[in-house]
């Protein structure tokens, strides 16, 4: 009677189900069988075919994850400027790297070099950030750097000051237009020419705006510096993640986020200081100045940073067989057998070390010999003790220090080679290891053409854990081993000098060169640094607008600077030519509210973002989602409309001027939780087109909604008044957020059917 108590009851359908033989076996199908019916999950709906979707995290301990849906996850084939990617464990048969006092595992692994950015010495690492710092500080406050002396242009050139704000929209559509040029520029070139001909351009641009004659050259002149300054936007990031390490970089993005923040908002404060005293015009005059200091700067202390973190495979298809004295050379390599512990099938490892993957032959009828890189997705290598059979396993991936991670893995690693014997011997030239091909979590490729049966959803970590282990186990795993860094065969040649993208061989002239000098740093162009193609590189942001994650982020984000901007061009109609007769000194000091509001923003949004994720996540059984960021659309929405609407209405009333001002930094506030929630979400969501999402949002934060509400807000603010354009303002805000709500029930939906669709890989 216990037993058949113990039992499940089951309804009227289980009568005509097929029973099981064994007990376990009923219990598994009972949890599956209720698994499968779980459509919903935390407000959202699952997927109805996996539980395996990119984006979703297994938090299995503080500061440990596990990246689900790796499988399905398409390979990435091109370059990015932003090095993403998934966290991938290095291999356990190397003793990794770490900090001084032991307590931190680095993460990206430097290479033995002093050339490498990440073994630079600190300082210098340090003066780099705070040069390019400085430099961005003034980019980020060129935006409203006239914005208190509008009255001033209109009396000049003698228009209407509704035209003026022309000045700021064609501006941030030169931004726009920038960071399509420049971005995929970095790529191919490098960061360091990016950054002095932006300089460059920047100073002749802001001499131009200083000697126009007439409002059309200024509005010309604008649209240029827009292009020269767009660099501060794009390429910071990646610079950062280049010469940091994952530890290091919060703190260190910090600083770049505030010094770009300060600059939005105390540039336009100084401004105003010298537009008092001195004329609008010596304001351009003083920017050249300090730009022309910050580009020395840049100069002297922002050396290249690019390193291609991933080392040369050798070739599969030599060109020309290998000559008499090379295959002397492996007489001495003794075929040692290696059986996987759940294999029939012993592999020879000592002939792969030698003569690479060309010399194991391969399988005619196997699955895999044929459409070898077909359906290529992401996949982690299992560990060294089971690489040795007759396929790449996809197998679970344990590693990164949090949900996101900014450093893209590399597809092939240095490793050790294991299992030869003593007897025998590697022809490779003293003190050079070999290169073992490894799949990585941006770029590796896993053969197999079809992918495993997907798992219903899973509502516990050892369930996730075990779905994961069962989905992964293969019988067979390839170790193909390149040859020697110094090549003495002609299929090795081919590889370093084919096989290789322009990066690898530029890195490994680096990693084999003595440290370079002062002098040496300073040159300023290096070459092609990759074999991608410019426009490739170049429609890629765009074709991010299909998805639909990056879509909600990017009109979350552009409402949320551009709403900042659309009061910066209100500003001098308001407090100067309204009711509080303003000067120039005193519109600008009305900047140090918004300053406040958005450094209060930035603190707050991801540590109250970070709780409440946690705690759904917790929740959730640990599988964290990136749709759960969207929770912080509410405060957004409540903190911006009743800015907005607050600030032209008090403003309309002629309330004191506290009063707007105070509206003013409450905006500026729940702006910045906006732009840090649409951030988060679009780079949670997609993390290997990172770099890509970041253009995406700037593009349409300067062109959708900077050049677009240039054209007619300030007209439409003279002829309806403050209270009316405003309101309106906060009834869209309101809208967009709103769009949340869909964003959170259908988000991951919406991801796996991105990931299916694969636009990203077509172009």
């Amino acid at each position: 009677m216990a037993e058949e108590a113990s039992q499940p009851r089951r309804g009227w359908k289980g009568l005509f189900a097929k029973k099981s033989t064994s007990h376990g076996d009923s219990s598994t199908e009972n949890v599956n069988e209720k698994q499968s019916r779980a459509t919903w999950n935390m407000g959202m709906l699952n997927d109805k075919e996996t539980i395996e979707v990119p984006g979703s995290v297994l938090l299995l301990a503080q500061g440990r994850n596990e990246p689900l849906g790796l499988r399905n996850a398409p390979a990435r084939t091109s370059h990015s400027s932003l090095p993403t990617g998934m966290p991938e464990p290095p291999p356990p048969d190397l003793e990794k790297k770490m900090t001084k006092d032991r307590q931190i595992i680095l993460d990206p692994q430097p290479d033995d070099s002093h050339n490498d950015p990440l073994n630079w010495a600190a300082w210098r690492r340090d003066m780099a950030l705070l040069s390019l710092g400085l430099y961005c500080m003034i980019g980020g406050g060129i935006t409203p750097l006239i914005a208190a002396g509008f009255t001033d242009v209109a009396e000049d050139y003698d228009i209407p000051v509704s035209q003026v704000s022309l000045t700021t929209g064609l501006y941030m559509m030169g931004l726009g237009i920038g960071s399509v040029i420049f971005s995929p520029t970095a790529i191919l070139y490098g960061k360091r020419p990016v950054y002095l001909a932006s300089a460059i351009l920047w100073i002749l641009t802001d001499v131009w705006c200083a000697l126009s004659p007439n409002f059309t050259s200024l509005l010309v002149a604008r649209i240029f510096q827009g292009i020269a300054v767009s660099p501060v936007e794009c390429l910071p990031s990646a610079t950062i993640a280049e010469i940091f390490f994952l530890h290091e970089r919060a703190f260190r993005i910090g600083i770049y986020t505030l010094l770009l923040l300060g600059g939005k908002n105390l540039v336009p404060l100084v401004s105003a200081v010298v537009i008092s005293s001195l004329g609008w015009r010596w304001v351009f005059w003083i920017v050249a100045i300090i730009v022309g200091f910050s580009g020395i700067l840049l100069y002297l202390l922002v050396p290249e940073t690019f390193w291609d973190r991933t080392p040369l495979p050798k070739s599969r298809k030599p060109t020309k067989r290998p000559s008499f004295f090379s295959r002397r050379s492996s007489r001495n390599v003794i075929p040692t057998m290696i059986k996987h512990p759940d294999s029939h099938h012993p592999t020879t490892e000592g002939a792969e070390l030698a003569h690479g993957p060309e010399a194991a032959p391969e399988d005619p009828t196997s699955s895999t010999h044929h459409h070898r890189h077909r359906g290529a997705h992401v996949g982690f290598a299992p560990s060294v003790e089971h690489e040795h059979s007759a396929d790449v396993a996809a197998g679970p991936a344990i590693g990164g220090s949090g949900a996101v991670s900014d450093n893209a893995a590399p597809a092939v690693e240095v490793v050790k080679p294991e299992g030869v014997p003593s007897g025998a011997s590697t022809p490779r030239s003293p003190g050079r290891p070999i290169l073992m091909s490894r799949q990585s979590a941006s770029s590796a490729v896993s053969p197999h053409a079809s992918m495993p049966p997907a798992s219903p959803l899973a509502t516990t970590q050892d369930h996730f854990r075990e779905q994961r282990d069962i989905e992964g186990q293969h019988a067979y795993d390839i170790r193909p081993a390149a040859g020697p860094v110094s090549p003495d065969t002609e299929s090795e040649k081919f590889s370093i000098s084919q096989a290789a993208s322009r990066g690898q061989q530029y890195t490994h002239a680096l990693r084999e060169a003595p440290p370079k000098s002062f002098s040496q740093q300073l040159k300023i162009y290096h070459g092609r640094l990759n074999n991608d193609k410019w426009w490739k590189a170049a429609i890629r942001p765009f074709i991010l607008f299909a998805y639909p994650s990056v879509l909600w982020s990017a009109a979350i984000y552009s409402c949320s600077i551009g709403w900042l901007i659309v009061i910066s061009e209100s500003v001098a109609i308001i407090y100067r030519e309204g009711s509080y007769h303003f000067g120039a000194l005193a519109t600008g000091l009305v900047y140090l509210s918004p300053f406040i509001g958005g450094v209060l923003g930035t603190a707050v949004a991801g540590k109250v973002s970070d709780v409440i994720v946690k705690a759904m996540a917790r929740r959730n059984g640990g599988l964290y989602e990136p749709e759960f960021r969207l929770v912080m659309a509410g405060p957004v929405a409540i903190t911006t409309v009743i800015g907005l609407m607050g600030f032209g209405w008090s403003a309309h009333e002629n309330d004191h001027w506290i009063v707007p001002t105070v509206f003013f930094g409450v905006t500026s506030f729940g702006c910045s939780l906006g732009s840090t929630t649409s951030i988060t979400f679009c780079v949670d969501s997609y993390r290997q087109y990172a770099g890509e999402a970041l253009v995406t949002l700037n593009f349409s934060k300067n062109i959708f909604h900077g050049l677009v509400f240039s054209l007619f807000v300030t007209e439409w603010l003279t002829h309806e008044g403050s209270k009316s354009v405003f309101i309106w303002i906060g009834i869209i805000q309101l809208i967009l957020c709103l769009f949340s709500i869909p964003m959170y029930i259908y988000g991951k939906r919406a991801r796996m059917w991105t990931v299916r669709k694969n636009l990203m890989e077509k172009f």
